[in-house]
Formats: C-alpha cells, sequence, structure tokens
C-alpha cells in the first residue's frame, strides 16, 4: 500500500484527508450517496490515508468522519468488490479475503500512535460501527444512530472485532443483547452506555447532525489532546489498549511503571516538569 493518500480537488475519492488544525488530520469518507458504505476502493484508500498519518510526523491526531447524512453504513450490499489477486480463486478464498481485508482496519487504528477520534454524524452500522469502536474517542450528533447489524444479515453478529470491543467498552451484559438482536439504537442510549463521549445538539442545540458541529466538538478534544507530549499521547494509548488484554493487574502495572520511567527521560519531559513549576508553556519537541 502507498504512503501517500490520493489527493483529488474534485472532491470524488472516497477518503479525503485535510489538515483540519495545526497537528490534525481529518480523514472524511466520501460516498454520500451510499452513506459511506465500504467497497474495496474506500477501504484501500483508507489504509493508506492511515499509512500516510503514520508517517507524518507534524499529524497529532485523527478525526474521522463521513461526509453527508451518514457516518459509514456498513459494507455495500451492492457489492464490495474483490480483493487483487484474487479472481481466479474460489468463492470461500475470495470472501476470506475480503474479510481479512476489512477487519484488518481494527488492529490498524489501533496500532497507530496518534489517537484517533470518530465523528459520527449520522448511521454507524457494522463495519461503520466497527471503525467507531476501533477509534480512541467517539462523538456523535443527536441524530447518530449505531447498529451491529450483522446477525440480521444472516451471518454471525461477531465481525471486524466488533465482539471483542463492544463488551470492553459497555460491558458483556449489554453487548451481548446488541449483538444477537442486530437492533438500532441511538445517540442518547449510546451515551448512556458509555459508548460516546459527547453528543452534539443533545441539549436543543440548532447543531443536530450537523457535520460541522460534529466535527467541531472532535477538533476540540483533538486541540486538547494535542497540546499535551507527542511521546506521552504515544505512550498513554498504546499502554490504555495493552492494558485490555493483559492477564493480571500487576502485570498492567508492570507495563506502566516501565513506560513512565522510559517518558520520564525524554527532554520533554524534563522541560515539561521544569515548566510546569514556574507555569510556562512547553514547546514539545518530541525528543
Amino acid at each position: 500500500m502507498s504512503s501517500e493518500p490520493t489527493a483529488d480537488p474534485t472532491g470524488t475519492d472516497p477518503v479525503l484527508a485535510s489538515r483540519a488544525a495545526d497537528g490534525v488530520t481529518l480523514l472524511t469518507l466520501n460516498r454520500p450517496e451510499r452513506l459511506n458504505a465500504l467497497t474495496h476502493d474506500l477501504v484501500d484508500h483508507l489504509y493508506r490515508a492511515l499509512d500516510a498519518v503514520a508517517a507524518d510526523p507534524d499529524c497529532r491526531v485523527v478525526v474521522i468522519t463521513g461526509a453527508g447524512r451518514g457516518f459509514c453504513a456498513g459494507l455495500d450490499l451492492n457489492g464490495f468488490g474483490l480483493v487483487p489477486g484474487t479472481e481466479d480463486h474460489g468463492r470461500p478464498q475470495q470472501g476470506m479475503a475480503v474479510q481479512q481485508f476489512i477487519a484488518g482496519l481494527v488492529p490498524r487504528l489501533r496500532a497507530l500512535r496518534q489517537p484517533v477520534i470518530a465523528a459520527v454524524n449520522g448511521p454507524a452500522a457494522g463495519g461503520g460501527l466497527a471503525i467507531a469502536l476501533a477509534s480512541d474517542l467517539r462523538v456523535c450528533s443527536a441524530s447518530a444512530t449505531f447498529a451491529t447489524s450483522f446477525v440480521r444479515l444472516g451471518i454471525s453478529g461477531c465481525d471486524i472485532g466488533v465482539s471483542w470491543l463492544l463488551p470492553r467498552l459497555i460491558g458483556a451484559s449489554r453487548a451481548w443483547e446488541l449483538l444477537l438482536t442486530g437492533r438500532r439504537f441511538d445517540a442518547a442510549e449510546a451515551d448512556a452506555l458509555g459508548l460516546v463521549t459527547r453528543v452534539v445538539g443533545a441539549d436543543g442545540d440548532d447543531a443536530g447532525g450537523d457535520n460541522d458541529a460534529v466535527v467541531a466538538e472532535a477538533l476540540r478534544f483533538a486541540e486538547l489532546i494535542a497540546a499535551n507530549s507527542p511521546m506521552g499521547v504515544w505512550m498513554t494509548k498504546e499502554v490504555m489498549w495493552s492494558n485490555l488484554e493483559v492477564g493480571s493487574l500487576q502485570a498492567g502495572i508492570d507495563l506502566e511503571n516501565r513506560t513512565q520511567i522510559l517518558t520520564s527521560q525524554t527532554e520533554d519531559s524534563r522541560r515539561a516538569m521544569a515548566g510546569f513549576l514556574r507555569r510556562e508553556p512547553i514547546d514539545w519537541q518530541n525528543r
């Protein structure tokens, strides 16, 4: 995969990348006529955009949103397309290649050093929900809706990392109900479940499903994150995700201990500690 996202001045690329604020990259899923449903082309462009972000030392935070009135409606049921090189393979082999290609987005988002914020501006179903769950923070419009959807299509409700992520975010009991029923739930319920950090327009604001308002709220969080040290943020994301997988409290503490000593040896940390006592702003150098 290329490390550069395709830039199309006509805005017709399936994923658009832009610098939304200092240190913040905005990725917009751009198939609004299909509620940004996933095709091979869109997923391939998203991988490319994430590769470019990973290689960009000036990018501190990533915001993902959808064009139009949806975040991502999941797999495009009109046809996802084949993974190149599998055209002559059997149907199970082709299907597995597609499955692994889509599901690989989840560990790719987790491995990204920069925190990812999902600005959910409308329906997030199936693979769209998976992208939101794999992000580090989620904000949504009051008109956003969510659904696991998979079981309603005659397949398992466990797909694209959702059965691992959802119970860790909202608890097993509630996750099982959502996975088994496949029902749609709204922004208010997502907020009550603790799935989202903020609902934009929930208190009668006129923002409602306004994409700009949802992205603006995501950018507010992004700027708060970008104000911290690059390595401190990177290690916070890495340790938090890793501690979802460790087998004991002590193992988690051991990981924390080593990371704290590692980061305390950076030039940024030493300057930050000295500057904190003098109430001086820190110019992070990532050194």
